[in-house]
């Protein structure tokens, strides 16, 4: 049998050349095709004079009734050409078209939803110099006689909004089946098409958009007929066809890169991603076991229709106020289903390790859209922005500061607003990556807008003129986001600072900032150059080594600037990086090997509302895309010399400040095991409702392997105390766990000094008192550093000897303790 496209392209050969060929793909047609062949052959026989000689092609895609048959199709001037077996309205047309000869191609669907008298208004706007003219049912002059169902129009709507975003900008309604082409860009769009279904509307007004051939959209008479092939399915369809084109539109060397930080992601984390149940990530600290709580405690309001922004499961009775918690919901929800069914800690691996990935593909997205074209020097770039130590040492447990895929989309679509082009629709679409990067990160999209704001300033000092065009869209296009934005997060932000155990700021003192030697300095796991005590000395904690991009790619990143200073790209991105270097260092910066202490920049933003709470050495990682880009824009000038010297010279200095920081895998070992009291559900037995289990001390930010207790017992019991930010005081300020009382003090004191004090009545009565206030069921001792001494001050506390069961010791207070 001859191939539907051969027979095409054989009658093609034969046939004259036209002035208009009409191409009507047909499935199963045999009651609709005849009356629309008569329309359009009786209109276009009445108008030759206005259309020129024409024809009808008939593309049948492997009909099963009677539709060959159809007497309207021995008019002379209609043609039939014929599939083999039913594939899609794409296969139909693109035979249909290629067997056409027109100067001109109408393509329009059998029903003929649009009269062919419309045809008049597309040939007016092809006649005007466009390659294509479609139409229309979304703008403004469109008339619809006979409606879809509300919901076919709804889905429509969100399809067409879909297609606008990512295949072709600017086009309202892409699939309205009436169509009018130059005859050979309409052959040659179909020939390059390989969609058979829905989508190849798509298709080949992205194949013109992309050759740059203007396309018109003109308003047409509509209306729905019965019968339509369009069905429920159709929508996931071409839904599935765009992930097509989309993928089509990649070049192998992207996906490959995609590949590679995948990889490079996975190895950072392959100490504990093959095995999360069972290893820690020790520089985590606690914040693992917190993680993996967030992510349990939001699958179970998920799962149980219940209020995500808030939770009693720790911080009992007053509870946590999870808005202000940074719980990212706009992980921990999508991944609720992972999370239910593989637990919070596969979750939490697989939600990180593909957040880091997916942050350094669009890191490489926005430098190859934005500003280089050469690959290799994006994924430098690219790498460096994601993988710089200052993220390494925030991927120990901090995805909130590790998936920041939605900065690199936000900053685009800002630049985009500068341009001016399509102002409200980019102001929408900003509006709306800023309502979900507040649900994945309000300080990391407080630092990036800092960022943002540092290197508008300073193009706009070198790049005066281009600022004066630009500040008008952009400021237009952030009011419209703004009003788009916020009322999206009005409640959880009212939640986060009015709600139940809301508070105003978080104090970190004044040694939060960076020493300038931590810039020059390498962190705990870089590969070559990593030393511990070193970089520990220079930061807060493992997750908190903020700088340490290391003095030789410092020193490498002042010559890229001095070298190519000349460009106002390269001033302004030196500007961004020196600012947030500085005020990474605090309100107080303390000159190295002297007592020179001067005051900062910081100092003049640090009790503003929001900065107050911030940790002003996390500054400094807004470096990290800035420094990314500068490398990427120095390899591909010395990738483009023709000089072996240069590109030598030049691709050494990239490496020698490279290779010292390159990261070694994160550091894990085996967990804690979970005593067989709560992994084999003893505890049942000895809470009650409203009661909650006390372990001994109360969970803490220096020690919270309780909240592993509770994710492995499925939540199923409450704990006092914890590791959340929370209210103190009057005043409400933000503290790291829950208000202290004086029973929970003494405890926590007896575990880290091993001294138990005097405990008379006095303590007894408070301490009921405190057991009394967290609704305590049961006092659990776990083995652990100072045990026996607990174990002697709960005793006195209770009056009561506590009892081995489960591999912990417990007190059941229902006895009247």
């Amino acid at each position: 049998m001859t191939a539907p496209t051969e027979r095409a392209d054989t009658e093609q050969a034969d046939t004259e050349r036209v002035d208009l060929s009409v191409v009507i793909p047909a499935y199963n047609e045999e009651e609709r095709l005849g009356p629309t062949l008569d329309a359009v052959t009786r209109y276009l026989a009445d108008n030759e004079s206005r259309f020129g000689s024409w024809e009808v092609i008939v593309s049948d895609d492997g009909s099963t009734d009677g539709t060959r048959e159809v007497a309207a199709l021995r008019h002379p001037r209609v043609r039939l050409v014929t599939a083999d077996r039913n594939r899609g309205k794409g296969n139909a047309l693109r035979l249909g078209v290629a067997a056409s000869s027109g100067g001109r191609v109408l393509v329009t669907d059998a029903d003929l939803a649009a009269p062919i008298e419309e045809l008049e208004r597309l040939d007016k706007a092809l006649s005007e110099g466009s390659a294509a003219a479609i139409g229309s049912r979304a703008v403004p002059g469109a008339e619809i006689t006979d409606h879809q169902s509300r919901l076919r129009e709804l889905l429509g709507r969100a399809g067409n909004l879909l297609i606008r975003a990512t295949a072709v900008p600017g086009i309202r309604d892409t699939q309205c089946g009436f169509k009018l082409f130059d005859g050979d860009q309409a052959r040659a769009a179909f020939a390059d098409s390989r969609l058979d279904g829905w989508g190849i509307d798509v298709e080949v007004l992205q194949h013109l958009h992309r050759n740059g051939l203007p396309i018109a959209e003109v308003p047409v008479r509509w209306s729905h007929r019965p019968g339509s092939k369009v069905g429920p399915l159709a929508y996931p369809k071409v839904l599935a066809d765009l992930a097509r084109l989309r993928l089509r539109r990649l070049r192998p060397a992207d996906l490959l890169v995609a590949v590679l930080f995948l990889a490079l992601s996975i190895t950072l984390y392959s100490g504990r991603f093959f095995d999360p149940d069972h290893r820690y990530l020790v520089d985590s600290l606690q914040d693992q076991n917190q993680w993996e709580w967030f992510f349990a405690v939001t699958a179970d309001s998920v799962a149980h229709l219940r209020n995500p922004l808030f939770s009693d499961l720790q911080g009992f009775p007053d509870g946590v106020n999870l808005m202000a918690n940074t719980v990212m919901l706009g992980v921990s929800v999508p991944f609720a289903p992972l999370t239910l069914l593989a637990g919070p800690a596969v979750s939490l691996s697989v939600c990180m390790a593909l957040g880091l990935a997916a942050t350094a593909v669009a890191w490489y997205w926005l430098i190859v859209k934005r500003v280089v074209r050469h690959r290799g020097a994006a994924f430098v770039g690219a790498a460096l922005a994601a993988f710089a130590p200052p993220m390494v040492s925030h991927a120990n447990a901090h995805p909130n500061f590790v998936i920041l895929f939605m900065i690199p989309l936000i900053i685009d679509r800002a630049l985009r607003l500068a341009t001016g082009t399509r102002v409200r629709r980019d102001g929408i679409v900003l509006g709306l990556m800023a309502a979900y990067q507040v649900f994945l990160g309000e300080e990391p999209f407080l630092l990036a807008a800092l960022g943002m704001t540092l290197f508008a300033v300073a193009y706009a000092a070198v790049r005066p003129q281009v600022a004066k065009e630009a500040w008008r869209p952009l400021g237009k296009g952030l009011l419209i986001a703004g009003a788009v934005c916020l009322p999206l997060v009005a409640l959880p932000l009212f939640w986060q600072f009015k709600g139940p155990q809301s508070y105003h700021s978080v104090l970190h003192g004044d040694d939060a900032g960076n020493s300038p030697l931590s810039l020059l300095a390498f962190a705990e796991r870089s590969l070559l150059f990593g030393n511990a005590g070193r970089a520990n000395e220079l930061a807060l904690n493992p997750t908190e080594q903020n700088a340490f991009y290391g003095w030789p790619l410092i020193l490498v990143a002042f010559g890229i600037v001095v070298r190519l200073w000349e460009r106002p790209l390269v001033k302004a991105l030196a500007f961004t990086s020196v600012t947030a270097a500085v005020l990474s260092m605090g309100p107080k910066i303390r000159i190295p090997l002297t007592e020179a202490v001067y005051p900062g920049p910081w100092a003049l933003v640090r009790k503003l509302p929001l900065f107050e709470s911030v940790i002003e050495g996390r500054v400094a990682m807004v470096c990290a895309p800035v420094l990314g880009i500068l490398l990427a824009v120095f390899l591909e000038k010395v990738l483009a010399t023709q000089r072996i010297g240069t590109v030598y010279f030049g691709l050494l200095a990239v490496a020698l400040a490279l290779l010292p920081i390159l990261p070694a895998p994160l550091k894990a070992q085996q967990r804690e095991a979970v005593p067989d009291f709560i992994a084999s559900g003893m505890w049942k037995s000895y809470v009650g409702e409203g009661e909650s289990l006390v372990p001994v001390p109360l969970p803490d930010p220096g020690y919270a392997e309780a909240l592993h207790w509770q994710t492995t017992a499925d939540l199923g019991f409450k704990l006092p105390g914890g590791y959340f930010n929370g209210p103190y005081g009057d005043n409400r300020i933000g503290i790291y766990g829950a208000a202290p009382r004086y029973t929970s003090d003494m405890l926590r004191d007896v575990r880290y000094t091993g001294k138990v004090p005097v405990i008379g009545k006095n303590w007894r009565a408070q301490a009921k008192q405190d057991f009394a206030y967290w609704k305590a069921g049961v006092l659990v001792v776990a083995p652990q550093p100072n045990d026996d001494k607990l174990r002697e001050a709960v005793d006195a506390l209770t009056g009561k000897s506590g009892k081995w069961t489960g591999g912990v010791w417990v007190w059941d207070l229902h006895g009247g303790s």
